[in-house]
Protein backbone atom coordinates (compact mmCIF):
# COMPACT_ATOMS: atom_id res chain seq x y z
CA UNK A 1 0.00 0.00 0.00
CA UNK A 2 1.19 3.20 -0.96
CA UNK A 3 0.46 6.14 1.06
CA UNK A 4 -0.27 9.98 0.08
CA UNK A 5 -0.02 12.50 3.02
CA UNK A 6 -0.46 15.67 3.35
CA UNK A 7 -1.12 18.41 5.76
CA UNK A 8 -3.68 21.14 6.37
CA UNK A 9 -2.58 24.04 8.46
CA UNK A 10 -0.04 21.88 10.37
CA UNK A 11 3.86 20.94 9.14
CA UNK A 12 4.04 17.22 8.13
CA UNK A 13 7.30 16.03 9.75
CA UNK A 14 9.35 12.35 9.08
CA UNK A 15 8.03 11.51 12.45
CA UNK A 16 4.50 11.94 11.96
CA UNK A 17 4.91 10.22 8.63
CA UNK A 18 6.78 7.36 9.88
CA UNK A 19 3.74 6.98 12.79
CA UNK A 20 0.90 7.11 9.84
CA UNK A 21 3.25 4.58 7.76
CA UNK A 22 3.31 2.23 11.00
CA UNK A 23 -0.25 2.13 12.11
CA UNK A 24 -1.80 2.52 8.41
CA UNK A 25 0.68 -0.66 7.90
CA UNK A 26 -1.63 -3.06 9.85
CA UNK A 27 -4.10 -3.63 7.07
CA UNK A 28 -2.23 -2.99 4.47
CA UNK A 29 -1.57 -6.16 3.81
CA UNK A 30 -5.30 -6.62 3.23
CA UNK A 31 -4.96 -4.58 0.16
CA UNK A 32 -3.22 -4.26 -3.27
CA UNK A 33 0.47 -2.74 -3.46
CA UNK A 34 -0.62 -0.45 -5.87
CA UNK A 35 -3.62 0.78 -3.38
CA UNK A 36 -3.35 4.20 -2.32
CA UNK A 37 -4.46 5.66 1.05
CA UNK A 38 -4.85 9.14 0.82
CA UNK A 39 -3.93 10.93 4.35
CA UNK A 40 -4.63 14.61 5.46
CA UNK A 41 -3.82 15.49 8.68
CA UNK A 42 -5.17 18.73 9.68
CA UNK A 43 -4.86 21.23 12.99
CA UNK A 44 -7.88 24.01 14.22
CA UNK A 45 -6.51 25.84 17.27
CA UNK A 46 -5.98 22.98 19.60
CA UNK A 47 -7.43 19.82 18.05
CA UNK A 48 -6.00 17.73 15.60
CA UNK A 49 -7.90 15.81 12.77
CA UNK A 50 -6.87 13.01 10.92
CA UNK A 51 -8.77 11.64 7.70
CA UNK A 52 -7.96 8.52 5.67
CA UNK A 53 -9.64 8.18 2.45
CA UNK A 54 -8.54 4.45 0.59
CA UNK A 55 -10.16 3.97 -2.95
CA UNK A 56 -11.16 0.17 -3.63
CA UNK A 57 -13.05 -1.23 -6.65
CA UNK A 58 -16.59 0.08 -6.45
CA UNK A 59 -16.23 1.30 -3.12
CA UNK A 60 -14.19 3.56 -0.60
CA UNK A 61 -13.22 3.19 3.00
CA UNK A 62 -12.96 6.40 5.16
CA UNK A 63 -12.47 7.88 8.55
CA UNK A 64 -11.73 10.54 10.59
CA UNK A 65 -11.08 11.35 14.17
CA UNK A 66 -10.63 14.61 15.99
CA UNK A 67 -8.12 15.02 19.25
CA UNK A 68 -6.06 17.32 20.91
CA UNK A 69 -3.19 14.84 20.04
CA UNK A 70 -2.10 13.92 16.69
CA UNK A 71 -0.55 10.55 17.58
CA UNK A 72 -4.26 9.71 19.86
CA UNK A 73 -6.09 11.03 16.68
CA UNK A 74 -3.96 8.42 14.16
CA UNK A 75 -4.20 5.35 16.98
CA UNK A 76 -8.09 6.08 16.50
CA UNK A 77 -7.98 6.52 12.83
CA UNK A 78 -6.61 2.80 12.60
CA UNK A 79 -9.35 1.04 14.66
CA UNK A 80 -12.09 2.39 12.99
CA UNK A 81 -10.53 1.65 9.85
CA UNK A 82 -9.35 -2.19 10.82
CA UNK A 83 -13.09 -2.48 11.59
CA UNK A 84 -14.25 -1.47 8.21
CA UNK A 85 -12.02 -3.31 6.30
CA UNK A 86 -13.32 -6.31 8.38
CA UNK A 87 -16.69 -5.30 7.50
CA UNK A 88 -15.90 -4.52 4.05
CA UNK A 89 -14.59 -7.92 3.13
CA UNK A 90 -17.10 -9.88 5.10
CA UNK A 91 -20.30 -8.60 3.59
CA UNK A 92 -19.06 -7.01 0.36
CA UNK A 93 -16.70 -9.03 -1.12
CA UNK A 94 -17.50 -12.91 -0.29
CA UNK A 95 -20.81 -11.77 -1.65
CA UNK A 96 -20.25 -9.86 -5.00
CA UNK A 97 -16.73 -9.50 -6.07
CA UNK A 98 -13.49 -11.75 -5.32
CA UNK A 99 -10.57 -10.48 -2.82
CA UNK A 100 -8.01 -9.59 -6.03
CA UNK A 101 -10.93 -6.31 -7.33
CA UNK A 102 -9.41 -4.77 -4.88
CA UNK A 103 -8.09 -1.55 -6.84
CA UNK A 104 -7.68 2.16 -7.08
CA UNK A 105 -10.76 3.12 -9.38
CA UNK A 106 -12.09 6.05 -7.67
CA UNK A 107 -11.54 9.83 -8.79
CA UNK A 108 -12.03 12.42 -6.56
CA UNK A 109 -11.55 15.99 -7.67
CA UNK A 110 -12.27 19.00 -5.10
CA UNK A 111 -12.34 22.70 -6.77
CA UNK A 112 -12.38 26.08 -4.72
CA UNK A 113 -15.58 26.96 -3.50
CA UNK A 114 -17.47 29.73 -6.17
CA UNK A 115 -20.27 31.77 -4.34
CA UNK A 116 -23.08 32.79 -6.39
CA UNK A 117 -25.29 34.47 -3.86
CA UNK A 118 -25.07 35.63 -0.13
CA UNK A 119 -27.35 33.55 1.04
CA UNK A 120 -26.36 30.15 -1.14
CA UNK A 121 -22.59 29.16 -1.10
CA UNK A 122 -21.16 25.84 -2.45
CA UNK A 123 -18.11 25.08 -0.17
CA UNK A 124 -17.19 22.01 -1.39
CA UNK A 125 -17.49 19.60 -5.04
CA UNK A 126 -17.03 16.35 -5.23
CA UNK A 127 -16.49 14.53 -8.47
CA UNK A 128 -16.68 10.40 -8.50
CA UNK A 129 -18.16 7.52 -11.34
CA UNK A 130 -20.89 5.88 -10.39
CA UNK A 131 -20.82 2.22 -9.77
CA UNK A 132 -23.88 -0.03 -10.19
CA UNK A 133 -24.94 -1.75 -6.81
CA UNK A 134 -27.94 -2.44 -5.50
CA UNK A 135 -29.50 -0.61 -2.53
CA UNK A 136 -28.55 -3.15 -0.30
CA UNK A 137 -24.61 -2.67 -1.07
CA UNK A 138 -25.44 1.25 -1.47
CA UNK A 139 -26.20 1.21 2.50
CA UNK A 140 -23.46 -0.75 3.28
CA UNK A 141 -21.23 1.66 1.56
CA UNK A 142 -22.91 4.54 3.39
CA UNK A 143 -22.51 2.88 6.26
CA UNK A 144 -18.83 2.60 5.95
CA UNK A 145 -18.47 6.20 4.71
CA UNK A 146 -20.19 7.70 7.91
CA UNK A 147 -22.78 9.58 6.09
CA UNK A 148 -26.33 10.20 6.03
CA UNK A 149 -27.12 9.58 2.32
CA UNK A 150 -25.34 8.11 -0.62
CA UNK A 151 -26.00 8.53 -4.38
CA UNK A 152 -25.43 5.37 -6.46
CA UNK A 153 -26.88 4.06 -10.03
CA UNK A 154 -29.07 0.99 -9.42
CA UNK A 155 -27.94 -2.05 -11.12
CA UNK A 156 -31.26 -3.43 -12.47
CA UNK A 157 -33.04 -0.28 -13.15
CA UNK A 158 -29.63 1.50 -14.16
CA UNK A 159 -31.36 4.62 -12.51
CA UNK A 160 -29.35 7.15 -10.31
CA UNK A 161 -30.82 6.52 -6.95
CA UNK A 162 -30.59 8.14 -3.03
CA UNK A 163 -30.63 5.92 0.29
CA UNK A 164 -30.37 7.94 2.91
CA UNK A 165 -30.33 7.15 6.93
CA UNK A 166 -34.01 7.23 8.91
CA UNK A 167 -34.06 8.86 12.02
CA UNK A 168 -34.89 5.59 13.56
CA UNK A 169 -32.00 4.28 12.08
CA UNK A 170 -33.81 2.51 9.23
CA UNK A 171 -33.07 3.38 5.75
CA UNK A 172 -34.85 5.05 3.24
CA UNK A 173 -34.97 4.84 -1.23
CA UNK A 174 -35.54 7.65 -3.40
CA UNK A 175 -36.27 6.44 -7.03
CA UNK A 176 -36.61 8.86 -9.69
CA UNK A 177 -40.59 8.48 -11.09
CA UNK A 178 -40.82 8.32 -15.03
Amino acid sequence: MKFNITGRNINVSDRTKDQVEKKLGKISKLFAEDTTANVTLSRQKDDYTVEVTIPIKNSIIRAEETSTDLYVSIDLVEEILERQVKRHRTKLIDRTQGAESFSSLFIENEEEPVPEDDDIRIEKVKRFDFKPMSAEEACLQMDLLGHNFFVFKDAETDETCVVYKRKNNGYGLIVPEG
